[in-house]
């Protein structure tokens, strides 16, 4: 009674179907069964690193073109503004601190994964979402 091709025994009824049309459920396991391993801790970490220095230098170039332009200037303590806040002016031991990290920044990072680029809403998305990730706010984009 139960001889093939007469009947046919299936645990499920995808399986019974893949048997009929094996095409009809073709992305069945894909899409029912995918599973992606989220990343390690060390991982986003590290992403989160490069992504912090690339923003950085980011900024740090805009402020040096700014300097090389004339728009902002770089002062000793003696002609620096004592409103800090001032957005033009930068006391030299600052701007040489941040010459510094620009450099340690290039040996760290190397020059070739530091721009230019015209993207950098994206980078400062990943910067956000990593970010928000570990912990922080939305948007949260210090440097």
């Amino acid at each position: 009674m139960f001889t093939p091709p007469k009947s046919t025994y299936w645990g499920s009824l995808v399986d019974a179907i893949k048997e009929i049309d094996p095409v009809l459920l073709e992305d069945h396991d894909s899409e029912f069964n995918f599973s992606q391993r989220p990343r390690r801790l060390s991982e986003i970490l590290e992403a989160e690193h490069l992504l912090f220095r690339q923003v950085w230098y980011n900024r740090h170039w805009n402020l040096r073109s700014e300097i090389e332009s004339g728009k902002h200037k770089v002062l000793p303590k003696g002609k620096y503004s004592s409103d800090h806040h001032k957005p033009d002016e930068t006391l030299d031991t600052v701007w040489a601190g941040a010459l510094a990290a620009a450099k340690r920044t290039e040996d760290e990072v190397g020059v070739e994964n530091l721009g230019p680029w015209d993207e950098w809403g994206m980078l400062n998305g990943k910067l956000s979402a990593l970010r928000w990730i570990l912990g922080d706010e939305w948007d949260m984009l210090d440097t």
